[in-house]
């Protein structure tokens, strides 16, 4: 199973990026094949003009369409989802997520900001046609500390709910891909019904 990291924080070093890197080597370590978009990387002027034939922009795009399971991180920025997201979002088809099971990630600075995931992201991924949207995880700035060497850690809280989250990404991706792999296709011309 594919599953694809979304990270739409503007910073290369942010807690959401940590948050997003620690749901990855979970995936890695339960044998998921994982991906990664990081928006920040895309070219800039793509973005903002919606070229969506541009070759950062299409492989992105493509990623999207391929993988059975997403994974998107933002910070929350003034009650809402990062721009920079938002901006590659909109650049998504309509039905970018069809079928696809999505895990919402966020951070914050503080938790009055825990519904934005609900409020703000969960309408627009919902949008894209997502077929199951799972409870996100929020973490405050005070739940992923630096360390003194300057990484990231999640603290022992969130580390769990990101273990159950892993989980239930994983077995809800495998319950849809096994779901319509026991049924043989059949050709249309094949199909026969009566009035």
């Amino acid at each position: 199973m594919s599953v694809l990291l979304i990270a739409g924080s503007p910073s290369a070093r942010s807690r959401s990026q940590a948050l997003l890197d620690s749901v990855g080597h979970r995936l890695q370590r339960r044998g998921a094949q994982v991906g990664s978009v990081l928006v920040r990387d895309l070219t800039p002027r793509a973005l903002l003009l919606a070229d969506v034939s541009e070759a950062s922009i299409a492989a992105a795009a493509e990623q999207v369409a391929q993988a059975s399971a997403i994974v998107v991180a933002t910070p929350v920025y003034k009650a809402a989802y990062s721009g920079l997201l938002k901006v590659f979002l909109d650049l998504l088809p309509q039905t970018a997520l069809k079928g696809k099971t999505v895990l919402p990630l966020a951070t914050g600075g503080s938790p009055h900001h825990m519904l934005a995931l609900d409020y703000t992201l969960r309408p627009v991924l919902q949008s894209l046609a997502a077929r199951h949207i799972l409870p996100g995880v929020y973490a405050t700035d005070a739940q992923i500390t630096v360390t003194p060497e300057g990484a990231y850690q999640v603290n022992p809280e969130i580390s769990d709910r990101l273990d159950d989250a892993v989980g239930l990404l994983l077995a809800e991706a495998y319950e849809r891909s096994s779901a319509h792999a026991d049924f043989e296709a059949i050709p249309f011309a094949q199909v026969r019904c009566s009035v």
